[in-house]
């Protein structure tokens, strides 16, 4: 079992990124709720930043008092802004973007590092982008189970444009602790800008070998990563 904090419960909400949906939250939400914590999982519409963080937004009343955010890839950028909520106490990042004021996952992509692995998104239809799907499973979840992999690649949930070029009013990192879990064999978001980012933001960092999908092929890390947050939020409070 994971070691949580005796006298305070800690909510957890669980924010995901583009191309899936909330689902896929499933084993690390098992790993928590088993261990005594509270959690909720955000389906974002993924249509634009201020709808994501609106839907966010509604989940935390849901909680009985404050709560952990965590965000997967995009997701990032969503507790990024959604966690100036003051009901927010911690933020955790898994594989995720972790922009400053001003910018977006637009900005933070744009100009990649010669070496670094580069998403097979495809060009905009109505607004909306895919990843290629012959590509799906060695960008996005090399880790997970092929079958699983291929249902993920042929399940994406379309991820507006608009999500993409949303800015960051003010990043929560400034104020609230964090936590960032860097998944060293990603192919989407590069190692070397997680670990990055997470310097940036001050973050408390651990690495997990694993894919951009670490919180499907490895949930019990991601989970202890969350765990480590809430237990020192709740010691903190205490």
């Amino acid at each position: 079992m994971l070691k949580r904090s005796g006298r305070t419960t800690t909510n957890i909400v669980l924010v995901h990124g583009g191309f899936v949906d909330g689902s896929g939250w499933e084993s690390v939400y098992q790993v928590l709720i088993r261990d005594g914590f509270s959690v909720r999982v955000v389906q974002n519409p993924t249509t634009s930043l201020t709808d994501d963080v609106a839907a966010t937004h509604r989940a935390l009343p849901l909680q009985a008092g404050p709560a952990i955010l965590v965000g997967h890839s995009y997701g990032g950028a969503v507790i990024t802004e959604a966690g100036n909520d003051p009901r927010v106490t911690g933020l955790v990042y898994v594989a995720a973007f972790a922009p400053a004021e001003g910018e977006s996952v637009s900005s933070l992509i744009k100009n990649p590092a010669p070496d670094a692995p580069v998403p097979p998104i495809l060009p905009p239809r109505d607004g909306f982008l895919l990843l290629d799907r012959a590509k799906f499973a060695a960008s996005f979840a090399a880790d997970v189970d092929p079958d699983h992999a291929a249902f993920m690649g042929d399940s994406q949930v379309p991820w507006g444009v608009a999500a993409l070029e949303g800015t960051i009013s003010r990043p929560a990192w400034k104020t609230k602790p964090s936590w960032y879990l860097v998944a060293s064999a990603d192919r989407m978001i590069p190692p070397a800008a997680q670990r990055a980012m997470a310097k940036r933001a001050g973050a408390r960092v651990v690495e997990v070998d694993g894919s951009h999908a670490i919180y499907l092929s490895q949930p019990r890390a991601v989970a202890a990563v969350i765990a480590q947050a809430a237990n020192h939020v709740a010691a903190a409070a205490a």
